[in-house]
């Protein structure tokens, strides 16, 4: 079994049978969330860009917990800079953790910490744990190799921005969610500020039938 527990943005804690990882930890900061980082307790933390409502806490969590940072390696070297641990892969890697195994997938976006340093690519990631796969798309766009991920990739669970601006709004989502074939689709990345305020009924709407959507409450579990 796994369950997951959403905290608003990109921010997921998903637990299964050997671990507990954070995906995207911004807790500071989330208007949202009423959670500290130091209340986290994971094995491994994973990131899918270097902007500040995605690297977040990543720093503060590493430590607490002696977890490692995973993300891309330029985005790994600076999190290890700053006193966290880490675990650097890139676009089409894949590697074997604890807790299961995590493929790094591209993402149309970008990415740099909050000095201007450069971030390495944006990324997305497949996850595989206890026989069930997720997909975290990160911040992204639309994009064609969505396709390709659902070819390659049983998934059970994706999880798709859909708050405009930054990323896909609503619509394109429903898109991804054609092109990606999840059995659940998940709403992420949205109301968090204004300018990606969106409501998630309408990408309910426009999934149809494609797919169970389920629109999760902040700080709600939901288990598979």
């Amino acid at each position: 079994m796994i369950k997951f527990t959403y905290f608003g943005h990109s921010c997921f804690v998903i637990e299964g049978s050997k671990g507990k990882i954070v995906i995207d930890p911004f807790f500071k900061g989330n208007p949202h969330v009423k959670v500290t980082p130091s209340e986290i307790l994971v094995s491994h933390i994973l990131v899918t860009h270097a902007h500040a409502d995605h690297f977040g806490d990543s720093i503060e969590i590493s430590q607490k917990n002696k977890a490692p940072v995973v993300g891309v390696y330029e985005l790994v070297q600076k999190a290890i800079q700053q006193g966290a641990t880490g675990h650097g892969m890139n676009i089409g890697g894949s590697f074997r953790f604890d807790f299961g195994e995590v493929t790094m997938v591209s993402a149309a976006h970008s990415s740099g910490f909050s000095d201007g340093s450069y971030g390495g690519s944006p990324c997305g990631y497949i996850i595989k744990m206890d026989n069930r796969t997720i997909y975290h798309a990160g911040d992204t766009g639309l994009s064609m190799e969505m396709k390709l991920i659902a070819e390659l990739h049983n998934i059970d669970v994706a999880f798709l921005p859909i708050g405009d601006n930054y990323t896909m709004g609503p619509a394109d989502a429903a898109t991804a969610v054609e092109f990606l074939k999840p059995k659940v689709a998940v709403p992420m990345h949205y109301n968090t500020f204004p300018e990606i305020k969106a409501d998630p009924e309408d990408f309910v709407d426009k999934v149809g039938d494609l797919c169970r959507v389920k629109v999760m409450g902040f700080g709600e579990t939901y288990e598979l």
